[in-house]
């Protein structure tokens, strides 16, 4: 194990695989990987290895600044942390596995597009990247989500309201599946709810440092930080090596399988400097679309939840309505996001909501180069579907909040980003709909592997990390 070589040690050197970016993508893949095969292995990682503990101090999960990363003609920011364990470090650990019609939202409702998998395929793998992070989680949802294995934690506790949406409407509420400890591991204390979660202070929720460090730790891996990934070189149909920038200087390492885990806006710019330009690389960026608002309550008081997020509501998500507007799912918040309600008395009886809508990945939302060839995003506006579906959630709220005492909805405006950065190579069936098979394996350079949430061709409502987690390791035990 070598955490951070020297590039100078490593140049026109050989490796059986060589992995771009640690993040969910690559790690997960690295984890079912490593346990099937022997391999030598090199990750170059653009950004620093920053412990828990130095991005405590600092208060920050990374020194790169990710809108320094890319270029733009839009005031829509696009999240990512650069960085050993990219994401992980700076996610809130919601981990609800996509709904299985997720899957097939074309062969449906006609609308959008369908995966190349189903959801029982996954199913297992699901299972084991819950048991990798040790996720918590509400038994229940096994009868909308079914799953052949129970949760590795028991649920977070539910908040005053959750616990009466749930007895109301037992199988559409359920309580938010966490990557947050719910009962203390070996390596995480619990949540204690301090709800800072994209730098938890108490170290309860997965990340690469306290969960899949002994991927990056294992003697047959070499770690390179710094290396600013900038071309993949390839002939006769295989990627023969990969070229990267340290320091201002530009160094090679070559490789008989290559796994690209960058993100969705780097991952495919990378492609597009090496000449991988093909119809759909770099297309359909997207993630979902969300909404804040707030329930005042008469006479109940929130916030006794043990985490932050503590429902999950799904009564506005599948249904015949996904062919003409977007499935929505509200999440019930255990947060302060918009500050006290002003009576004497009255302070904790408010429901702060999310509400997040399914989008369509649209060929005008995408990555491509600036004069530099650095990447640049062309963002034109989430899809009518997702802001239909929006309004036809709202529409619809105070029906599904019946059983609450709610005195007053309000409007508290636009999320202007859900932080989920997806769709630019997305996987399918054929060259013709994809840029990767089923299996992640680009239709025409055969070793190469694309990892991520850039492979989705459709949005879910759903938070994207667990399901890029399973699908790396579907990838990796086919693969190995």
């Amino acid at each position: 194990m070598v955490l951070d070589v020297r590039p100078d040690k490593i140049t026109n050197d050989h490796f059986d695989l060589v992995a771009i970016g640690s993040g969910f993508g690559s790690a997960f893949f690295l984890h079912g990987f490593m346990k099937r095969r022997k391999a030598r292995i090199l990750v170059l990682e653009w950004g620093r290895h920053n412990t828990h503990k130095w991005q405590l101090d600092r208060n920050v999960n990374t020194d790169i600044d990710d809108e320094t990363t890319y270029k733009t003609n839009s005031d829509k920011p696009w999240n990512y942390t650069i960085g050993l364990g990219g994401g992980t470090n700076c996610w809130f650990a919601q981990t609800p596995r996509f709904h299985p019609n997720d899957f097939r939202l074309k062969s449906l409702y006609g609308i959008g597009n369908d995966w190349p998998i189903a959801y029982d395929e996954l199913e297992p793998f699901y299972c084991d990247a819950e048991d990798v992070m040790s996720i918590s989680g509400d038994p229940d949802m096994a009868a909308m989500m079914p799953r052949s294995r129970p949760f590795p934690q028991p649920p977070h506790n539910m908040s005053t309201p959750d616990r009466m949406m749930k007895a109301a409407q037992s199988d559409q509420h359920f309580v938010m599946p966490t990557a947050r400890a719910r009962v203390p591991t070996a390596q995480r204390t619990a949540c204690c709810a301090n709800l800072r979660c994209g730098l938890c202070p108490v170290d309860a929720k997965f990340t690469v440092n306290n969960g899949l460090m002994h991927v990056f730790e294992h003697p047959d891996v070499s770690v390179c930080l710094g290396a600013e990934v900038r071309r993949l070189d390839h002939a006769g149909g295989s990627v023969r090596s990969v070229t990267f920038m340290h320091d201002g200087k530009e160094y090679q390492v070559s490789g008989d399988l290559f796994i690209l885990g960058a993100n969705a806006i780097q991952s495919p710019a990378i492609m597009l400097r090496s000449g991988l330009s093909g119809e759909l690389v770099g297309r359909g960026l997207h993630e979902s679309y969300g909404w804040n608002f707030e329930a005042y309550l008469d006479g109940i008081d929130n916030f006794d939840g043990s985490t932050i997020t503590t429902g999950l509501n799904f009564g506005l998500y599948d249904g015949p309505h996904r062919s003409q507007h977007a499935a929505a799912l509200v999440y019930f918040e255990n947060r302060w996001q918009h500050g006290m309600r002003p009576e004497k008395g009255r302070i904790r009886q408010t429901l702060p909501l999310v509400i997040v809508t399914e989008n369509l990945l649209d060929p005008e939302n995408f990555v491509t180069l600036d004069k530099g060839d650095n990447a640049f995003v062309s963002f034109k506006a989430p899809s009518n579907y997702a802001v239909e579906g929006m309004a036809r959630a709202l529409e619809k709220l105070p029906a599904l909040l019946a059983p609450l005492p709610v005195e007053q909805i309000f409007d508290r405006g636009i999320r202007p980003t859900e932080s989920h950065v997806q769709g630019t190579l997305r996987m399918g069936s054929s060259p013709a709909d994809s840029v990767v098979d089923s299996d992640m394996i680009h239709h025409h350079l055969r070793n190469l592997v694309v990892v991520g949430t850039s492979t989705y061709p459709s949005c879910s409502c759903v938070n994207p990390s667990l399901t890029a987690a399973a699908l790396s390791l579907r990838a990796a035990s086919r693969i190995a």
